[in-house]
């Protein structure tokens, strides 16, 4: 059956790591839309830290910010909207803060954080091209949480505090790394799985017809809501153990060469 919308990540999968989309990237997202094939982006990143894609790509469907816990049309008109339970959001916050974690929070209008570390803090801002309010404290806004952020370049300690946030507060809020430096606290029962599923029915289009691709944990819930499937070759043996195939890195068009593979399903 061929594939009628693809979904893709953005940081680690459509992008370099330094942040472009490279010539090829964007000649296969044109080559998408001249087959008539839709394509999407779901991302950790804010809506805002998106509108440059956006743009860039003449991206026509909604997208999925947050790791997909909102759904948003290309202009940021919000189509629908979630953020983490205050309880899960103060857990989280205290959990981060124990653990010796940098926290970052990100409502649907700005990005708080508390200190510029001069390494994570430049990296975000480059990407996402918008800039953090420093804050003592970030608990007033937690009623507002579209997403908390603890960063650490200890990968393996953050990779630790993964496990046992999602022991602690799994219930009540999605806990993932969306980059080895980065894990994500995001609403419940809202994942990049549940976006596909979402952009999928708004297009009336059966998972079979439906290709996503991605290279961290936060994106595994789509690989299983799709019937085509794409680790990128820097994922984890974990990440691509669960994908239906796996491509190159994101240094080597790995985004590129799986869209040159969907353009010849079928041929």
């Amino acid at each position: 059956m061929p594939i009628a919308l693809v979904v893709s990540d953005i940081d680690g999968t459509l992008v370099t790591p330094d942040k472009r989309i490279t010539p090829a990237a964007r000649a296969a997202v044109a080559a998408l839309r001249q087959r008539g094939i839709g394509f999407s982006l779901t991302s950790s990143r804010p809506s805002y830290g998106m509108q440059a894609l956006i743009t860039e790509l003449d991206l026509q469907l909604p997208i999925g910010p947050f790791n997909g816990s909102s759904i948003v049309a290309p202009d940021l008109t919000v189509i629908e909207q979630h953020v983490v339970p205050p309880d899960a959001a103060r857990q989280s916050l205290s959990f981060l803060a124990r653990k010796g974690f940098d926290i970052w929070l990100f409502t649907n209008r700005e990005w708080i954080a508390h200190r510029d570390d001069d390494r994570y803090v430049p990296r975000e801002q480059h990407a996402i091209r918008t800039a953090p309010r420093f804050v003592a404290d970030s608990t007033p806004f937690v009623d507002q949480a579209c997403k908390i952020v603890g960063v650490s370049n200890d990968y393996a300690k953050l990779a630790e505090g993964e496990a046992e946030l999602q022991a602690l507060i799994g219930a009540h809020a999605h806990v993932a790394r969306s980059q080895n430096y980065y894990l994500d606290i995001t609403p419940p029962d809202r994942d990049k799985g549940t976006f596909v599923t979402a952009l999928g029915a708004r297009l009336g289009l059966p998972p079979a017809r439906i290709a996503t691709i991605g290279d961290m944990p936060n994106d595994v819930p789509m690989f299983g809501v799709s019937g085509l499937s794409f680790a990128m070759g820097n994922a984890s043996d974990a990440v691509k153990a669960k994908a239906g195939r796996i491509t190159a890195t994101n240094t080597e068009d790995g985004f590129a060469r799986a869209m040159d593979e969907i353009l010849h399903i079928g041929e």
